[in-house]
């Protein structure tokens, strides 16, 4: 009679001959590193449409993470990048892909819009979702989340960072607050107006544009006639682009004040000269930390980019799994949750910790003026 062996002891036996040939020969060392458990991270973001600088930098911090973890033995990952072009229908057909692929982990998506049109097949499948660039509160305050993350600031954090600048260093008269109508814009404007409204400070615009439009010639036209000093906008680029070039062309003088969303290289494309000057929140510049030297240099060496709003952030995502992942000794992403709701992380952009619905309990947002070299300095 022929005596099956349950998995689970066939597992026992595999890690005791690991362990004991490890230690005997080098070729069973060899062997045993190939059977280290592969875990796969999905990586969802845009890789076409307008805004694919911003999937490209959660790529470049993702990656280098990979490659650092990876190195230094023990479980290893593997990422799968996917596309959705930033678009909330093709957000929801992504996530569906990744449940049917069977992966457990996902750095993204990058827009808030899309993000959240996703969180919920996350959640319900329990699988662990880090986003290191979706700013909107709505993506955790909606409903009580088990699986879902962030290793970004909220737009509640960041708007105030912006308003109070405005209120404090620009002293502006007039303000007007635009938002494109999504997710992430809206959701900035409103925290912005609702922080000026509360230091006193006048908003006498407070208006949605269509994001995608290439005329916003009527809302300048309102801005000029009020005598605004100072407009923010809650959006992206493209818009914040042609809204800088437009205004300028009809003689407003305003400063224009953006947030991270705004900070792409492609807007000097769209602003032209009208682009010097302008100001935006952006996450702290984790680069110029010393402790982020090795980090660096390693972006570096794979001609990659460290400078930018994600690309630490979404480090942070990867190194954050990891952790969990090894804190846990388990790659079950009910117990990986569970231990990152309970544990501090050491990271790139700090030590961090989750509040119970899976924000940061603490990120820093500065103020920066934007340069027609599509470069940025710290605002004094």
């Amino acid at each position: 009679m022929k005596t099956l062996i349950p998995p689970s002891r066939i597992a026992f036996v595999s890690r005791i001959v690991c362990s004991v040939g490890a230690a005997v020969v080098l070729t069973s060392s060899l062997a045993c590193a190939a059977r280290a458990e592969t875990v796969k991270i999905a990586l969802p973001g845009p890789m076409t449409g307008p805004v694919t600088q911003y999937g490209d930098m959660v790529r470049a911090g993702a990656m280098t993470a990979v490659e650092h973890v990876n190195a230094a033995g023990g479980t290893q990952f593997e990422l799968v990048p996917m596309d959705e072009a930033c678009e909330p229908k093709q957000a929801v057909a992504v996530a569906n892909k990744i449940v049917s692929q069977g992966i457990k982990f996902v750095v993204g998506h990058v827009c808030s819009g899309a993000t959240i049109a996703a969180s919920d097949i996350y959640e319900n499948e329990g699988i662990v979702m880090i986003s290191p660039s979706a700013t909107s509160p709505q993506l955790t305050e909606a409903k009580p989340r088990k699986f879902i993350f962030r290793t970004i600031g909220r737009d509640d954090q960041q708007a105030p960072t912006a308003a109070n600048y405005i209120a404090q260093r620009l002293q502006p008269k007039k303000v007007a607050v635009l938002h494109d109508k999504q997710s992430y814009g809206q959701g900035l404007a409103n925290s912005v107006k609702a922080t000026l409204d509360a230091a006193k400070v006048p908003v006498v615009l407070f208006e949605g544009i269509n994001a995608g439009d290439s005329d916003y010639s009527a809302v300048i036209t309102k801005i000029k006639s009020l005598g605004v000093d100072v407009v923010y906008f809650g959006g992206y680029h493209p818009e914040m682009g042609l809204l800088l070039r437009q205004a300028r062309e009809q003689g407003v003088k305003a400063v224009f004040v953006g947030a991270e969303g705004a900070g792409n290289k492609n807007l000097n494309a769209i602003a032209g000269p009208a682009a010097e000057g302008m100001l935006l929140t952006q996450p702290a510049d984790f680069t110029g930390d010393p402790a982020n030297a090795a980090i660096v240099k390693a972006f570096a060496d794979k001609k990659r980019d460290p400078v930018g709003g994600f690309q630490m952030p979404a480090y942070a995502a990867v190194e954050v799994i990891a952790q969990a992942i090894a804190g846990a000794k388990s790659s079950d992403p009910a117990k990986v949750a569970a231990y990152m709701h309970s544990h501090p992380f050491k990271t790139p952009i700090g030590t961090i910790e989750f509040t119970p619905r899976g924000d940061l309990k603490t990120f820093k947002f500065n103020v920066y003026v934007w340069h027609n070299d599509g470069t940025s300095t710290l605002a004094k």
